[in-house]
């Protein structure tokens, strides 16, 4: 009989035993699945001990749910990526991570995957196929979509498996993802560990189906359910659909109905749970009926299980003898800055003598085609990019030369495709992720401050993806098409943002971005697609991400801009010859290019900043406080910094004006000019 979920979930007290079924498995493959099943459920008895004796922080277990981490890693090829949560120690056991590492790791010594940055199994490892997690739980899921895609550009007829708990199925990264996989076509098995609580809450206060492969038939894809605690029906149904996917790429959805026998983590306790649960599903424990199960076949006898026991013992042993033997890690600054981003191009990409007039938007154009014909692994991804060419046309005609594989239209699910991009790099991929407008990349907003921002200095792993953010005002589209988000990512370490003012740096730092196997956030201004052009290197070329350009030398002050304003600047400047500025062109906003600002303000003696965004909390507040720490002896006048009104963006023509900071540029320059 089918289990229920939901109102009627593992509160049933008829649940069925297990019954076990070897479909013509040997007995070497039994016992192999024996020797994985018990090897998580005694590393997890130890961990209990070392964290009631104190050499343990924190631990998440998974006890009682062990067959369906073992049975799918047992089932999946090596090479084939997994992605798992906090209750699958036995991914990791089955891949074959030598013990004193993952010891290592648990307790934060230097032997561990993170360098004692990340706890648990917050971790990953190409080596072994593994993607950590995050807490956040759901935004694994895009990425998994991206590891698939990665395969099917290869063309390696590879499945990935990506786990999920029944709590975290509320999330929206959970609908987007398994919608992408089944729009696309991604050999992705989803998979759901039922286990009847997310935390304290109850799977009734958590959803209303009564079982997920309900969910399946919405997305117009399988959904296959298991009792979790079989471990041969889980490994025998996993090794099935991965066979077929292999064969026929598609996602499938995989509901494994089991039961949490302890706290979400262990401080929580388990006071919240009826005792009954616990006597129920205590009868359906997945090592002792599978044991039971093969004395009974004669498969093994007690003196073999003995020596397995006593074996994976000496192991846990062994290993955290190594573990504890290492020296604490030791803190160093200059070590934890350079780990933040991965090395990336030693050189720039010199351009030759040929140059042609283009509007600012045809020269990211032009930078996108020629990185595409450059690395043949990127894909462009967004909302209308392919036969549409984008909101703007920056990519028309990109699917007709380089097809829809690579250009790939998504549905409206910016976390899932940001996700997707993280899991193409993963799968050694290069991604551009555009938003449609730079104020929608909210929905994807997470996916961005906490995968891919983190994801090199946790894990070492690189995020080789470029998210392009058409954005800024002027341009009458109101509160939700014109908002400057570049201040949100200005905080967030990990990520680079680029900022171009003119048509040959957008094609420069565009083929930079790509070429940086870290996260940019690209910014294009709107209002300068089409209204401004000049001279561009024909060929393919790099600029330094940051290092900003003076764009005009004087001597009485400085102004420091980037985008849209660096063009009012330019013009207020001509408009008042007899002032005699240097203006700086940030270009890079994060890094920005810190010499370069406090050696024209060093010159100068007075500077004023401008930003296109709101006032409060916009970058020019860093800036300025910069100058002020470093330049304080020479300045002439305290620091000036001119933004836009603390409102949203308004779309009438006299409020929006009124709202942008030129005409206050203009003011205050007037004023540190005459001081």
């Amino acid at each position: 009989m089918p289990y229920l979920c939901g109102k009627n979930s593992i509160m049933s007290a008829n649940l069925p035993s297990i019954q076990y079924n070897r479909e013509g498995l040997s007995n070497e493959s039994l016992i192999d699945l024996y020797k994985a099943l018990v090897k998580p459920r005694m590393i997890e008895e130890k961990m209990l001990v070392l964290l009631r004796q104190g050499k343990l922080a924190k631990w998440f277990s998974g006890i009682g749910q062990e067959a369906i981490s073992v049975g799918t890693a047992m089932a999946l090829d090596r090479e084939e990526y997994i992605l798992p949560m906090h209750r699958n120690l036995g991914i990791f056991t089955v891949r074959g991570i030598p013990l004193n590492r993952l010891f290592s790791q648990f307790t934060g010594k230097p032997g561990g995957f993170t360098k004692g940055r990340d706890r648990s199994f917050h971790m990953g490892t190409q080596e072994y196929r593994i993607v950590g997690m995050i807490s956040h739980l759901g935004p694994q899921l895009g990425v998994a979509d991206g590891v698939a895609l990665g395969n099917l550009l290869k063309k390696n007829p590879h499945v990935t498996a990506v786990f999920t708990g029944d709590g975290a199925t509320s999330e929206g990264d959970f609908h987007e993802s398994i919608n992408v996989a089944a729009v696309w076509d991604l050999p992705v098995i989803f998979i759901i560990e039922n286990n009847g609580y997310g935390l304290s809450t109850p799977s009734s206060e958590q959803f209303r189906c009564k079982q997920f492969i309900d969910k399946a038939i919405g997305y117009g894809i399988e959904g296959v359910q298991v009792d979790g605690n079989n471990i041969l029906e889980v490994y025998n149904t996993v090794r099935s659909l991965a066979s077929s996917m292999r064969e026929r790429p598609r996602p499938v959805l995989l509901e494994c109905m089991t039961f949490r026998m302890r706290g979400h983590e262990e401080a929580s306790g388990t006071k919240y749970v009826p005792q009954e649960l616990f006597e129920m599903w205590g009868k359906k424990d997945p090592i002792r009926n599978y044991e039971d199960y093969l004395l009974s076949e004669g498969v093994i006898d007690d003196d073999f299980v003995s020596m397995v026991r006593a074996g994976i013992k000496e192991e846990i042993e062994r290993g955290l003898e190594i573990a504890f033997a290492e020296k604490d890690i030791e803190a160093d600054d200059e070590r934890e800055l350079k780990d933040m981003y991965a090395p990336g191009p030693k050189s720039l990409i010199q351009p030759g003598p040929g140059k042609s007039d283009k509007r600012f938007l045809d020269a990211i154009t032009d930078g996108m085609r020629q990185a595409m014909m450059r690395h043949p692994n990127l894909v462009i991804m967004g909302q209308d990019i392919a036969e549409y060419g984008g909101a703007f046309k920056a990519t028309a005609g990109f699917v007709e030369q380089f097809g829809k594989m690579r250009v790939r239209n998504t549905p409206l699910c910016e976390s899932a495709i940001v996700g997707t991009g993280l899991g193409l790099s993963i799968n050694g991929c290069k991604s551009i992720v555009e938003m449609q407008f730079a104020d929608f990349v909210t929905c994807g907003f997470n996916q961005i401050v906490n995968n891919l921002a983190k994801v090199h200095y946790r894990w070492g792993q690189h995020a080789d993806v470029v998210v392009r953010m058409p954005t800024g005002a002027g341009v009458g589209a109101g509160p939700f098409h014109s908002q400057s988000t570049e201040a949100w990512f200005f905080h967030v370490p990990g990520l680079k943002i680029v900022y171009p003012a003119f048509p040959d740096d957008a094609k420069g730092l565009m083929a930079a971005s790509i070429e940086d196997p870290n996260p940019v956030m690209y910014f294009e201004h709107k209002a300068l697609y089409r209204s401004i052009n000049g001279d561009v290197p024909d060929d393919y070329y790099t600029t330094e991400i940051g290092k900003a350009k003076t764009v005009r030398e004087g001597t009485d002050l400085s102004i420091i801009t980037y985008g849209l304003g660096v063009h009012w600047a330019m013009e207020i400047l001509d408009k008042h010859p007899d002032i005699s500025a240097d203006l700086i062109d940030l270009r890079t906003l994060l890094p920005w290019d810190e010499n370069a600002v406090l050696n024209s303000v060093k010159k100068t003696g007075k500077v004023i900043v401008m930003h296109e965004d709101t006032l409060t909390g916009g970058i020019g507040g860093e800036l300025t406080a910069r100058i002020a720490e470093k330049c304080f002896p020479l300045l002439d006048a305290a620091p000036v910094r001119i933004g836009a009104l603390d409102t949203p963006v308004p779309m009438s023509s006299a409020l929006e004006w009124s709202f942008l900071p030129k005409k206050r540029f203009e003011e205050a320059l007037l004023k540190l000019a005459e001081y």
